[in-house]
């Protein structure tokens, strides 16, 4: 695994934000869903997520910059009892056998080869009396302990919200999201998606450790708030504003639909409050179908005042009274 700074391209000083751009960056383009022809993008997208892995959590980031840990994440090797030997004393013991402790290779401090070994079995390997291959690229030594980064361990999930309109849900069947790997996809929309449905997107999460799988994206759906509908289950509501003589006399009057415009048919006398329904007009459903568009009617007054409306209404509460509320509202 080379320095996680050199894989991402950022500096030792570089911030949070950077870093987190960067990974953006290079993980949107290693993807392998956008690299099928590319075997190698595999790799650099693990290197990739191996190196984020490191530079943004802060511990071990700090953890790193110290020396601590290398940088797929292992603990370095800190050598202790050495004190007072040089180089060249240290290799000329393990050359001829002696130990550390003063003593042949049987010493209580053990031989070169003896320490060698203490160290490579925390890493699985063998020192170069143990078998072929030593400690080059092929060899069971530490660059082959280091090769395989760990046990593969799954990507997390990510979490992403996405703001669904009405019409997108009737018409369109799909909404596009971006995820946190900086792609974005359409994603569709199961008949009788409500608000707060959430969609697995499978691989689509974070990027896994060690070659692992990714994790899956969960995708929250928010309807997004419409001027003039509001939802009712698999059902729309309208308010629909109308003249009082349109109420009294009745009349034709256009109605917004998801669909389109269409005309409504009031009938003579009606109701402040009178619901009437539109089979069809409403939100698609699980089963197929769609729900309808309910449409309350609500009579509106001039803004202004109307001095003939208001003389009209005196002589009507002189000539022609009426209760329109029961007993229980005495």
């Amino acid at each position: 695994m080379r320095d996680p700074y050199s894989v991402l391209g950022v500096g030792k000083s570089a911030d949070e934000a950077e870093i987190k751009r960067a990974y953006r960056k290079l993980a949107k383009k290693y993807h392998p869903d956008q690299n099928a022809d590319n075997p190698s993008a595999k790799e650099r997208f693990a290197e990739v997520g191996q190196a984020y892995e490191i530079l943004g959590d802060k511990e071990k980031r700090a953890q790193f910059d110290r020396g601590e840990i290398d940088a797929d994440g292992k603990p370095r090797f800190q050598a202790h009892g050495f004190e007072g030997f040089s180089d060249s004393d240290i290799f000329r013991n393990a050359r001829s056998g002696r130990g550390f402790g003063g003593g042949g290779a049987g010493g209580q401090a053990g031989g070169f080869d003896d320490i060698l070994n203490d160290i490579l079995g925390g890493f699985g390997g063998r020192s170069r009396g143990a078998g072929t291959g030593g400690f080059g690229a092929g060899g069971p030594g530490f660059a082959g302990a280091r090769g395989g980064g760990g046990r593969p361990r799954r990507g997390a999930d990510a979490q992403v919200t996405a703001r669904v309109t009405l019409e997108q849900l009737v018409h369109e069947h799909k909404v596009r999201v971006a995820l946190p790997s900086g792609k974005s996809v359409d994603v569709k929309l199961p008949e009788g998606t409500v608000d707060g449905e959430k969609i697995r997107l499978r691989g689509q999460g974070h990027p896994g450790e060690a070659g692992g799988e990714a994790g899956d994206a969960i995708v929250e759906i928010h309807l997004a708030r419409h001027p003039v509908f509001t939802p009712i289950g698999d059902d729309l509501k309208l308010d629909l504003p109308i003249t009082l003589y349109e109420a009294v006399l009745g009349e034709k009057v256009r109605v917004p639909t998801l669909d389109g415009a269409v005309n409504l048919t009031i009938q003579p006398n009606a109701r402040t409050a009178k619901t009437m329904r539109l089979k069809g007009k409403g939100l698609p459903n699980k089963s197929g179908g769609r729900g309808d568009l309910l449409v309350a009617l609500r009579i509106v007054l001039p803004e202004q005042g109307d001095e003939e409306l208001e003389a009209l209404m005196r002589a009507w509460k002189e000539l022609r009274p009426y209760r329109p509320r029961g007993p229980e509202f005495n």
